[in-house]
C-alpha cells in the first residue's frame, strides 16, 4: 500500500490528500452514517462568520448541466455558536477539522480567526476571500491583489496556526492573487472557489436564484479549475490544494499531477456521500498499480 500522507505546513499533515470542500459536508457529523470520518484527510466545515448570518432568500440552489448553482449566502450562527456548540461535538474526530472563515472586512476576518485560534483541536483555517468588502463598494476581496493581501495580512497578525487561503476564479490572473497571499504569510492556497453563473426560468421570465446569480460548481468547472491549479502551482512555493469538479480518483490524480498537494471534494458529496473514501482508495490503487511508493511522487508530475 502506497503512503498517502502529505504535508501542508509544519502544523498540518494529512493522513491522505482527500479533503472535503466547505459548504458541502456540513460539520462532518451529518455524514457519519455514510463514511468513517477518520478516513478522510481533512474536513473543512461550513463557512463561519464573526456574527450570525441568515443567508439569502430561497430559492438559492439550481441544478445545471454537469453541476449546480448556489447562492446560499454563508448562512451560519456565528463563530461564538461554533465555539460553544459545534466544536465540542467535532474536536475528538480523528482527522484534521478545519474551519472556513468569511467576513465583510479585514477586521471581521481577523477577529473570527482569533477566536478559532483558541480552539486546541482546530489546526487550520481556510479563508474565503470571495466575500464582498462592504467598506469598499462591495467588490470581493479576492479579485485584487491588494484586497486579498489586506485580509491575509490582518488574519496573519492574529492567527498563529496553518492559514489556507481559498482563491476566487473570477479574476484576470489568479497566479498574481496567489503570490500576494503567499507574500503576506499564507501557508497554502486552495482553488478554485465557484465560478459566477446564472440560470433563467423562461416561463416565469426570472432567475432561478433569488439574487439573480450564484456560484457554479460540479464537473462543469473542472477544466477551468485544473488549469488554474497548474498555473498557481508554478507561481508559488507554498502547497496548493486543488478543487473544482472532482468526482472520482482519476479527477483527483489529475489535480495532483498538475501540482496540488491535496484536493477537496465538494458537489460530488451531494451525489454520493461516500465519494471521499472511494477517491482515497482509488488514488491508492492507482499508485500501487503504477509502482509508486508515495503519493508525493506524482505531485506536479505533469510533463
Amino acid at each position: 500500500m502506497a503512503a498517502l500522507n502529505v504535508r501542508i505546513s509544519d502544523g498540518l499533515e494529512l493522513k491522505n490528500p482527500v479533503m472535503t470542500a466547505s459548504g458541502t459536508f456540513g460539520y462532518g457529523l451529518e455524514f457519519t452514517d455514510f463514511v468513517p470520518l477518520d478516513g478522510i484527510g481533512g474536513i473543512i466545515v461550513k463557512g463561519t462568520t464573526l456574527n450570525p448570518r441568515e443567508g439569502n432568500d430561497y430559492p438559492r440552489m439550481a441544478e445545471t448541466a454537469h453541476g449546480m448553482l448556489n447562492c446560499v449566502g454563508l448562512q451560519n450562527k456565528g463563530v461564538d455558536y461554533f465555539c460553544e456548540n459545534i466544536y465540542p461535538q467535532i474536536k475528538d474526530i480523528d482527522t484534521n477539522m478545519i474551519v472556513n472563515v468569511s467576513g465583510s472586512s479585514p477586521d471581521d476576518y481577523a477577529e473570527c480567526a482569533a477566536r478559532i485560534d483558541a480552539l486546541d483541536r482546530i489546526p487550520a483555517i481556510e479563508l474565503n476571500i470571495s466575500c464582498p468588502n462592504v467598506k469598499d463598494g462591495g467588490m470581493a476581496f479576492g479579485v485584487t491583489c491588494e484586497g486579498a493581501a489586506s485580509v491575509v495580512r490582518a488574519v496573519r497578525r492574529r492567527y498563529g496556526k496553518t492559514l489556507i487561503v481559498k482563491l476566487s476564479p473570477n479574476v484576470t490572473d489568479i497566479a498574481d492573487i496567489a503570490r500576494a497571499c503567499e507574500a503576506e504569510g499564507a501557508d497554502s492556497v486552495s482553488l478554485i472557489n465557484t465560478l459566477m453563473g446564472m440560470s433563467i426560468d423562461i416561463e416565469r421570465r426570472c432567475s432561478r436564484l433569488s439574487i439573480g446569480t450564484g456560484g457554479l460548481s460540479g464537473p462543469a468547472v473542472k477544466p477551468v479549475a485544473l488549469r488554474m491549479v497548474w498555473q498557481v502551482a508554478k507561481a508559488v512555493s507554498i502547497p496548493v490544494i486543488g478543487l473544482g469538479g472532482i468526482s472520482n480518483a482519476t479527477d483527483a490524480i489529475e489535480f495532483i499531477m498538475a501540482g496540488a498537494t491535496a484536493i477537496e471534494i465538494g458537489t460530488a458529496n451531494f451525489v454520493d456521500p461516500a465519494v471521499t473514501i472511494k477517491v482515497r482508495d482509488g488514488i491508492n490503487e492507482w499508485l500501487d498499480s503504477h509502482g509508486c511508493a508515495s503519493v508525493t511522487e506524482i505531485i506536479g508530475a505533469l510533463k
